[in-house]
């Protein structure tokens, strides 16, 4: 009598671990952290010098607080590190605005592969023209808005109150409203994007006037000092660049209509 003897499983076959599903996210993740240390390189080696005019840099951005001050008055440090760290930590904020463009360029060569080409075709242009608004609204907010506010503000002040502003303090508020102007400054190239991926129309935005008009004063008095000129200096540019946002929407608009019927005129 014999014995059958127990049938013995066919070993499975190894796994490939870089199968061809898994290995575009590996690819994908090492090229983002490849991206983001050279972003953060790039923010470094402008750092360097930056840092060694930490100081200078400071005296320019607290020029027009300074101009306002009493000939007995002067910025103090109230706390024991901020003479140090306050300029330095000035100097990588600029250093982070200065390298925004490098930045931007990793993001850009991140994501455009994943894009169309019609895509491309606005994308790019809405990313230089954020970078240069955001730095067009920092000028305004340096050259425009501070000496007025500030001038404002001091003279606000007691007759018997010397106003001496804290260093670190003067740099938080400052770089509040560098952002603040920054993020105003956007609000075309929101419009466009907006109107671009047909969340809506020009004619929705029309009948949004009025309460767009009231939204800007109301960011405008959240993000600013709790005086009328600052508040006005912001909500009157986020008012006009809406209008300019609408009008660049038509162009946006009108084209991709033109697109539309040679595609179908095409077909």
């Amino acid at each position: 009598m014999s014995t059958k003897e127990p049938a013995v499983p066919a070993k499975a076959e190894p796994v490939d671990a870089s199968n061809d599903e898994g290995q575009p996210l590996v690819e994908h993740l090492v090229e983002l952290r490849s991206r983001i240390l050279h972003a953060l390189l790039a923010v470094f080696i402008v750092f360097i010098p930056l840092f060694y005019f930490a100081d200078e840099l400071y005296l320019f951005v607290s020029e027009p607080m300074r101009a306002h001050l009493t000939e007995d008055a002067t910025m103090i440090a109230t706390e024991v590190a901020s003479p140090f760290f306050t300029p330095v930590k000035l100097a990588l904020v600029l250093a982070l605005f200065i390298s925004m463009p490098y930045v931007m360029h990793q993001v850009w060569s991140f994501v455009a592969p994943g894009l169309y080409k019609n895509e491309k075709r606005i994308a790019l242009p809405l990313l230089v023209s954020s970078i240069i608004l955001f730095y067009a609204g920092m000028a305004f907010a340096f050259y425009v808005v501070f000496p007025l506010a500030f001038a404002f503000l001091t003279a606000a002040a007691p007759a018997d109150v010397t106003v001496m502003t804290d260093i670190n303090r003067y740099l938080d508020f400052v770089l509040k409203l560098f952002f603040a102007f920054g993020l105003a400054f956007e609000i075309p190239i929101a419009i466009l994007v907006l109107l671009w991926s047909g969340a809506t129309d020009i004619a929705s935005l029309k009948s949004k006037r009025p309460y767009v008009i009231v939204g800007c004063f109301i960011f405008g008095m959240l993000l600013t000092p709790p005086d009328i000129i600052s508040q006005v200096l912001l909500a009157i540019p986020m008012w006009v660049l809406f209008e300019l946002g609408l009008i660049l929407g038509r162009f946006v608009t009108d084209r991709d209509d033109e697109e539309d019927q040679d595609v179908e005129s095409a077909s």
